[in-house]
């Protein structure tokens, strides 16, 4: 096998080990926060024709403590097993696909410059997407469901129900499809980008907890900014793949359309829902990922010389 070939295959697994074992880590410790920010994009205000009641969540806080109270601790869990089986393969898709994007991003230049990590990961947050999304579809619909845990039906239910009734396309396990590219491509682009391009200006420190922590501190601003930026895709997506108003009448079609009757509706500032626990989540949320994936893919680097 030529050396070229060797090398490429090398540096593909562990992109592909780093990026699995990031996600992973990632979606076991903030999975409840993801439950949470869905819960509220959900739910409609008030004054949108919806009568306050036991159930309508007033922030973070008051979501936990009302879904532990009325469904179980565990509920913050519910849905968490389609992210379990795809995160590992999404990320390593995701970070793989990054590194292959910024060679094709370099338009001549002799190393990456911040358009170039920009536009390689949008590139990897829409192939992301378009792998995840009948997932996602799967994990909303759990996350929806307000019955305890004990009552809630288990993941392979759901998408046999979704397939049987929908099918595969973009009314059935598909459903939200642009509305999850939008979310991720715009999430990732800035991610990536600003991530890459600022960790190459902030000096490296020698002392490995005060670099462990540089890196943490730009993870963390990372993740802060792309989920501020694409969060309106976000509650579009949730409002496409949940439970409609009224049963058996579709309400959320498109993503934009989406965005405009919530905007219409419900105020301009309810395409922030969930902004809350989603920034708590991937704030820190992406700073364990590239960090993990740092670390990880610097000890396989190590290990397979």
């Amino acid at each position: 096998m030529p050396s070229d070939v060797k090398e490429f295959l090398r540096q593909a697994a562990m992109q592909v080990g780093a990026g699995g074992s990031a996600g992973f880590v990632e979606v076991c410790i903030m999975h409840p926060l993801d439950l949470v920010k869905t819960r509220l994009q959900l739910q409609a205000s008030p004054g949108a024709g919806v009568a306050k009641s036991t159930t309508y969540y007033n922030g973070v806080f008051d979501c936990i403590r009302k879904m532990a109270k009325a469904e179980g601790v565990f509920s913050l869990y519910k849905g968490i097993l389609p992210p379990v089986l795809v995160e590992t393969p999404k990320r390593a898709v995701k970070f793989l696909t990054f590194e292959q994007y910024k060679r094709f991003f370099m338009f001549g230049s002799d190393k990456p410059t911040p358009l170039t990590f920009s536009l390689a990961g949008l590139g990897a947050g829409v192939t992301e997407a378009i792998l995840v999304n009948p997932f996602e579809m799967v994990k909303v619909t759990l996350q929806a469901n307000k019955n305890k845990m004990g009552q809630v039906p288990s993941t392979w239910a759901v998408t046999k129900q979704i397939i049987n009734e929908s099918g595969f396309g973009l009314n059935g396990l598909n459903r939200g499809l642009t509305a999850t590219i939008g979310r991720n491509g715009v999430f990732n682009m800035i991610y990536f980008g600003f991530y890459h391009s600022v960790k190459g200006i902030v000096p490296e420190y020698k002392d490995p907890v005060q670099e462990f922590l540089r890196k943490v501190g730009i993870g963390f601003v990372s993740g802060t900014l792309g989920s501020i930026v694409n969060i309106p895709f976000d509650v579009a997506k949730s409002r496409i793949q949940g439970p409609q108003p009224v049963p058996g009448q579709v309400k959320y079609r498109t993503t934009f359309g989406s965005m405009m009757i919530v905007a219409r509706e419900e105020g301009f500032g309810a395409l922030y829902k969930g902004l809350t626990p989603k920034v708590m989540r991937l704030g820190p949320g992406g700073a364990i990922m590239l960090v993990v994936y740092d670390y990880v893919y610097a000890f396989l680097d190590d290990y397979f010389k």
